[in-house]
């Protein structure tokens, strides 16, 4: 199989550690380009932006936008405009408007459009999946905290209009929430504590509901040192379920299940190849409709200034 030629918009710390060695990975794609304002790969031809990088590069067939999501809409009608198919880290834009726009786009072009849920591609999610499939939700608990300063030391980006907040990794829990659940979910409050010098929370809690009344708690805070937590507990009229470590550990009645690596950019190259060869596109928007729910339904609490030297 011919591997299709593949441009990387964005080489920040995300691409480099996750999507360059799951590219090298995927037999049905090649990176052969690359667009970043301040990087660039030994061996790639590099541009400062997406526009030089696609009038240079007419042999290219896919884009990959790794990018912070204020911005990205331009990128992908620009690789979609040129006849690229598209793949799209998460979040997949800063609204739910400008994504379903994009792949109406894809779909009058015959084009694949891939919004990506890198966490739905953990080791356990698929088999916590399975197992909740016939299952009576009673209750849904997340608990999702980490140390902002450790993950995006400096990246103003997130802080801003449009780049989420504690969002961020809270709506990685989300697209497991929405994987994983037989039945839909939907916000009914929200409370954020936005640092005052910011405008994104550091911490929010949202309460929802499943389709039948099973009450989701979720908890996210950007705050926690030491150990980081990253668990989904569901109680059913069976097993409880928990997912931990981001979805790479189950365990079931207390019971380990399943422990396994990170292989989660692999999966979703894969797939995107995949996709392109099929002719089909996969735009689940559920999670990010959630997180705009909640700022939409939010209390906004001010809380301390947030320094990051960065």
């Amino acid at each position: 199989m011919t591997a299709l030629p593949l441009g990387l918009v964005g080489l920040g710390t995300i691409a480099r550690n996750q999507h360059l060695p799951a590219l090298a990975a995927t037999p049905g794609l090649r990176l052969a380009a690359i667009a970043s304002r301040n990087a660039a790969e030994p061996g790639l031809p590099s541009y400062p932006d997406i526009g030089a990088m696609l009038a240079a590069e007419p042999a290219l067939r896919a884009v990959s936008l790794c990018t912070p999501p204020q911005g990205r809409f331009d990128q992908a009608f620009a690789a979609l405009e040129a006849g690229r198919h598209v793949m799209l880290e998460k979040p997949p834009g800063a609204t739910v408007s400008e994504v379903q726009a994009l792949a109406r786009l894809a779909a009058a072009r015959g084009l694949t459009l891939f919004a990506t849920w890198h966490s739905r591609e953990a080791a356990a999610v698929e088999e916590a999946r399975r197992l909740l499939a016939g299952a009576t939700i009673r209750r849904v608990e997340i608990d999702w905290m980490e140390d902002v300063r450790h993950w995006h030391p400096g990246q103003e980006w997130i802080w801003q209009p449009g780049g989420l907040g504690v969002f961020d990794p809270g709506i990685n829990a989300l697209s497991i929430l929405t994987r994983i659940l037989p039945e839909p979910v939907h916000a009914l409050s929200a409370r954020l504590e936005v640092p005052e010098n910011r405008q994104a929370p550091i911490a929010a809690a949202v309460a929802m509901t499943t389709a039948s009344g099973a009450p989701v708690a979720a908890r996210f805070d950007w705050r926690q040192t030491g150990p980081q937590t990253w668990d989904i507990r569901v109680a059913t009229d069976g097993p409880e379920i928990v997912l931990r470590d981001g979805g790479a550990t189950l365990v079931v009645d207390g019971a380990p299940r399943i422990t396994a690596e990170d292989h989660e950019y692999r999966r979703l190259y894969a797939r995107f190849a995949a996709l392109i060869a099929a002719g089909e596109s996969e735009v689940d928007l559920a999670p990010l409709q959630l997180v705009a729910d909640a700022f939409l339904m939010a209390e906004r609490v001010a809380t301390d200034a947030f320094h990051d030297p960065g």
